[in-house]
């Protein structure tokens, strides 16, 4: 996730029968700056599912349910830290902002509503003035925390991504799923960590012609992307060499993408030094062959050869949990406490 040195247990996931309703696809840290990248458009499209929640296959299509008099919003459950975490109650405190944010029944739409939700967390309400995309104008709407990851963890501060899927359900029955990644700003305080600041993810317009690196990205079932990632390749600002890497490595690993480049800091967590993330240059995996890195079940021969990949698939800054040997630079492999919940990829171009 972060660039240069700048964690999810048990991710919780969607109940089995909400594949039936899905037809969605699928780090350097950053400073105090804003996260999403710098350019504004559509909001995100849906990704695909992943392999421990709903099952559907990635597509370069956006979804468009049908009306449906009968529909209702899939059953979801809260995101709680697993095992490995580094401070799991940082992580779990933006997430229960962001879950308090984006869900309500009929009558709790609107900013005053949420504000209000956002006081019962005892944190500023003023916080829902920045929900942006979390705040469709919709009657009710349901959301699922995908995963939830370090953009940076410092002593006395950190950013915490949270992915997020969502659904709306409209008057009329309609149906219509989305989701986004927010970037968390977080400072110490007691008893509990505060929040600070939200950074959603601002992917940008969809580009008039699909590079064709991102649709076969977004075409294949072993890359997982959440919404705002799909939004980023379907904008054209990623780079060939992000694309090209991804579908190198799904030659040999099925895995999980949790941040291209929307929804991520702009410089790396505690730097004035610009992120590759929003430059269209990264990316971070938080799941490898339905294991999660920060887990400290899943084999370390699983991710230590998955970061080996990801070098030989180009990747001058490769960042995990553990500090590996060899490269073909001194520097290109790194290890810190915000890396232990994902591989982080950079390129040069």
């Amino acid at each position: 996730m972060t660039d240069l040195p700048c964690t999810p247990g048990r991710r919780t996931v969607l109940a089995g029968g909400l594949a039936v309703l899905l037809g969605v696809a699928g780090c350097g840290s950053g400073s105090s700056g804003r996260s999403s990248a710098p350019s504004s458009g559509t909001a995100p499209s849906p990704s695909t599912a992943t392999p421990t929640g709903p099952t559907t296959p990635s597509s370069s299509a956006p979804a468009s349910p049908a009306p449906s008099p009968s529909a209702t919003l899939p059953a979801t459950t809260p995101w709680e830290p697993g095992p490995g975490e580094v401070s799991p109650d940082v992580k779990r405190r933006a997430v229960e902002l962001v879950e308090a944010l984006g869900a309500w029944s009929t009558g709790g739409q609107g900013v005053a509503a949420a504000q209000q939700r956002v006081a019962a967390l005892g944190l500023p309400p003023s916080l829902a003035d920045q929900a942006g995309p979390l705040l469709p104008a919709a009657p009710q709407a349901a959301l699922q925390v995908v995963d939830a990851q370090y953009g940076g963890i410092l002593a006395d501060s950190a950013s915490v991504l949270v992915v997020c899927r969502q659904w709306t359900l409209a008057a009329d029955g309609t149906l219509t799923p989305g989701g986004t990644t927010v970037d968390v700003r977080l400072s110490r305080a007691e008893p509990r960590w505060t929040v600070t600041a939200l950074h959603p993810a601002d992917p940008g317009p969809a580009a008039a012609t699909l590079p064709t690196a991102a649709a076969q990205v977004l075409a294949e079932q072993r890359i997982q992307l959440p919404p705002a990632a799909v939004a980023d390749l379907r904008s054209g600002t990623v780079h060939d060499s992000v694309l090209q890497a991804m579908l190198a490595l799904s030659r040999d690993y099925t895995f999980q993408v949790s941040v291209v480049r929307s929804g991520h800091p702009l410089n790396v967590f505690g730097t004035t030094r610009p992120s590759d993330h929003p430059q269209g240059r990264a990316f971070d995996t938080w799941q490898i062959d339905g294991r999660p890195v920060v887990d400290p079940a899943t084999p370390p021969e699983l991710v230590d050869g998955f970061m080996r990949a990801v070098a030989a698939a180009g990747s001058y800054n490769v960042g995990g949990p553990r500090q590996l040997s060899g490269g073909r630079t001194a520097n290109q492999f790194f290890s810190d406490p915000t890396h232990q919940d994902h591989v982080h990829a950079g390129f040069l171009t």
